[in-house]
């Protein structure tokens, strides 16, 4: 389950930084912040999961 949740944060934050990018290239604020706010909420996600697997061992 780990390594699903942990892919699935690689997932989220790979789609945040293409939103990201997206919003940068056409000007939007809006979509480069939603991008943004995916990608950090994908990168704590895996921050979490490694944390669980290091206390874990």
């Amino acid at each position: 389950m780990a390594g699903e949740q942990k892919a699935k944060g690689k997932v989220e934050e790979t789609a945040g930084k293409a939103k990201e990018t997206v919003g940068r290239t056409v000007g939007n604020e809006r979509m480069k912040a939603e991008g943004q706010a995916k990608k950090s909420k994908g990168a704590a996600r895996q921050a979490k999961e490694k944390t669980k697997e290091v206390f874990k061992h």
